[in-house]
């Protein structure tokens, strides 16, 4: 069915995907007469939802063999990262998929497949199938690879695009502000202005609240930003990027961090934080039994 007068029926469901605000995604998510392209488009947001919310295994058992490529697809994203045993697996169906000339260029598999890739930083691997575009969420998923790949001019003319087709996109303000945080100097004050823009637009979310926070701390605004950061933690004890903001936050406070890094090596075994912390400590007790 087409919408009235242009106007868009997920508009609302996908600005809250992308701000991170999924339980609101999940509750808004009951619209009347949608077209069968948008049908699958919506249950694709609500299970990408869950999965940002962890809820792997009701992704994996609600999604049957008889499901709609795009919802395949995120179903294989639902099983990479419930257990570090399916990798090889979703890897070897993900390649075989995206080869397929009849399903190959779906773009909700070529943004999973680009995310999985990008999981396993083989970023080569994850361009293959993103850097061609065709949605805003595959433009700003380049913006990410490129940031992770160092390459900030790269992302820029990746952001460019992406103010071409729609500068008052909530993707292209995210990406912009990512690009500005990595950027840094002056643009960091600019990338606030963004989160602070969407903290008064839409819901407050984890993800809103984070991105102000490392703003402030860029800033060296460090009691500003554990200010925000325990307000997200209160709206999600378990989300690693507070867990991990917070550790940093409390280092730069002189205050012990050892609870938020034993909670993000429960919740999350394998963030960057905790491998790099783990390595620290295997080289520090190496060094001690050198000496001893």
């Amino acid at each position: 069915m087409a919408a009235v007068g242009g106007h868009d029926p997920l508009f609302g469901l996908r600005n809250n995907f992308y701000l991170g605000a999924y339980q609101g995604a999940i509750n808004t998510s009951e619209i009347p007469n949608l077209s069968a392209d948008d049908a699958v488009e919506r249950d694709c947001l609500v299970h990408r939802s869950y999965i940002a919310l962890g809820s792997y295994q009701l992704v994996i058992s609600e999604i049957d063999s008889s499901a709609a490529t795009p919802l395949q697809a995120v179903k294989l994203l639902a099983l990479y990262l419930s257990s570090p045993d399916n990798k090889e697996t979703v890897i070897s169906s993900l390649h075989e998929w995206l080869a397929d000339p009849a399903v190959g260029s779906n773009p909700i598999l070529r943004l999973i497949g680009g995310t999985i890739f990008m999981h396993e930083q083989d970023y080569n691997e994850a361009l293959k199938h993103t850097h061609a575009g065709g949605t805003m969420e595959l433009h700003a998923l380049n913006v990410q690879i490129f940031l992770k790949m160092h390459r900030s001019d790269y992302a820029e003319k990746q952001l460019r695009v992406m103010q071409g087709i729609d500068e008052d996109h909530p993707l292209t303000q995210l990406a912009n502000a990512w690009l500005n945080l990595a950027v840094g100097g002056s643009k960091i004050q600019e990338a606030y202005l963004i989160f602070q823009d969407f903290s008064e637009r839409y819901a407050m979310t984890s993800l809103v609240l984070n991105g102000k926070a490392v703003c402030c701390m860029h800033k060296g605004e460090f009691n500003e930003a554990e200010t925000l950061l325990l307000e997200a933690l209160n709206r999600d004890a378990k989300d690693p990027e507070t867990l991990a903001n917070l550790v940093v936050c409390s280092l730069h406070l002189g205050k012990s961090s050892s609870r938020y890094l034993s909670q993000l090596k429960l919740s999350h075994p394998n963030h960057t934080l905790v491998v790099r912390a783990s390595a620290a400590e295997e080289g520090f007790d190496r060094a001690v039994q050198t000496v001893a």
